[in-house]
């Protein structure tokens, strides 16, 4: 397979308030013959801070292989993970601080959860005007079943303090210079939830190195960001995280801006859940097709609510018409989905989707645009050419 490549300049200043992820220092070429071992097939859109996008034709299975699945990094990878040499530290606002060796870990009760994760950024690409940021298309996300112990055993055994509000998570990325480290936080509530994990496994195999190796937090329902990756240390705090990826990062504001205008972090939010979102997968945007019937195939999801019914168009949003749902389902995993039918005409055709979730949100035909471009779930659309 060909590993695509986008390349991104270099940057090492923190950005402002209101701005996207803190930029990226990459050293990708416009190289279309770049390949990261193990992730074949992928598209580069920054190295060595890795960041790699997953085609949206490999979304055509309920699990996303992890050869397959997409990448974000905001500093290095650990330069070496030695698991016997391995511990993680749970302190804080705790009564009884303690450090657990990877041994020590595998001895909790595992549990697993089927999750989407998706980077905030994903979609990126399509905000007009641009922001910076790595700009990503519609691959940064995937579906995979983690497994590991729940963070409420580890929590409970340390005893948290009424005084516990928010649980940080430390990873050991490793940032250079002046980057700073990439640790964030979630409300207690979401930490102590039954399905919130310290992840070892990934599609029952162990995590890869790109995946976190050897444990990773996993927030499901939840964007990418929350589940810090390699993890060291976990600590109960008395509030929120003040960092750069708490404090400036990963928010929204919390009223609508105008394009181009810049927000102060105390009008802003901290973005958590995954909104309502579709993807058609098949056929591929620019496809010239000859068949008059059309199997269009995608992935919807919507973070901590139920997909309850993906609608198609044919017509570029004209008319609509329910597609069938995929059978495999899980809380907080997206649902494959398949549509057939003639297509109206020959020439130019506007294939569009749309979801709708339990909470009876349904995918926006476009989204308000934001100075970091998160949460991008405007109606997914593909052009194809329907020959005579």
């Amino acid at each position: 397979m060909i590993t695509r490549s986008r390349s991104q300049k270099s940057a090492s200043a923190p950005t402002p308030a209101g701005s996207a992820e803190h930029p990226l220092e990459t050293s990708a070429a416009d190289d279309s013959s770049l390949t990261i071992p193990g992730k074949e097939g992928l598209i580069v859109h920054s190295y060595p801070f890795l960041d790699l996008e997953t085609p949206v034709e490999y979304f055509n299975t309920w699990l996303t292989p992890a050869e397959h699945f997409f990448v974000r990094n905001h500093t290095h990878e650990p330069s070496s993970l030695d698991p016997a040499e391995w511990k993680l530290s749970i302190g804080g606002e705790v009564d009884k601080p303690y450090t657990l060796t990877l041994a020590e870990l595998s001895k909790f009760e595992k549990h697993s959860v089927v999750n989407t994760l998706e980077c905030a950024g994903n979609g990126r690409a399509y905000h007009r005007p641009t922001v910076p940021g790595a700009q990503w298309q519609k691959g940064a996300v995937g579906t995979a079943r983690f497994g590991g112990p729940r963070l409420r055993a580890l929590l409970e055994r340390a005893g948290v303090k009424p005084s516990g509000k928010h649980v940080m998570f430390r990873g050991l990325d490793e940032a250079p210079g002046e980057v700073p480290p990439f640790i964030r936080s979630i409300p207690i509530e979401k930490a102590t939830d039954a399905d919130t994990l310290v992840a070892t496994h990934m599609n029952n195999a162990a995590l890869p190195k790109h995946h976190g190796f050897p444990a990773r937090a996993l927030v499901p329902g939840w964007i990418g960001a929350a589940s810090c990756k390699w993890l060291a240390e976990i600590k109960v705090l008395e509030k929120e995280f003040e960092g750069n990826y708490m404090s400036l990062e990963y928010r929204m504001p919390n009223q609508p801006v105008k394009p181009g205008e810049t927000v102060e972090p105390e009008d802003t939010y901290a973005v958590t859940s995954l909104d309502v979102k579709s993807l058609i997968t098949i056929p591929g945007d620019g496809a010239t097709l000859r068949s008059r019937t059309l199997n269009i195939q995608g992935v919807a999801w919507s973070g901590e609510a139920d997909i309850v019914r993906v609608e198609v168009s044919a017509d570029g949003g004209a008319s609509w018409q329910d597609a069938q749902l995929g059978a495999e389902r899980a809380r907080y995993a997206w649902r494959l989905w398949n549509f057939k039918c003639k297509a109206p005409g020959s020439g130019d055709l506007v294939i569009a989707a749309r979801a709708t979730d339990s909470r009876g949100r349904l995918q926006p035909s476009a989204t308000a645009w934001n100075p970091s471009g998160y949460l991008n779930n405007a109606v997914d659309q593909v052009r194809i050419h329907m020959q005579p």
